[in-house]
């Protein structure tokens, strides 16, 4: 009758949906804090404040990773 579709993977759907969200809250928050940043203070300091948003990027990733780790670590356990 019908063609059969293949069975949807929701865990896979749900990974890549996170990671999607959290590269766009980073990348978001990045960019238009440092051009606010620039905005009103100027671009001596949005360099400063880039350094450290790239900063905070770079811990927010790891800690990410850290937790998709222990996750998929628990799930390998069970």
């Amino acid at each position: 009758m019908g063609q059969s579709r293949p069975p949807t993977d929701m865990r896979r759907y749900r990974r890549q949906t996170e990671l999607r969200l959290a590269i766009a809250v980073v990348v978001f928050l990045t960019i238009v804090g440092n051009a606010l940043v620039w905005l009103i203070f100027g671009a001596e300091t949005a360099l400063g404040s880039l350094i450290c948003s790239l900063f905070g990027a770079l811990l927010f990733g790891g800690l990410y990773a850290l937790l998709v780790w222990l996750q998929r670590w628990s799930e390998s356990r069970e």
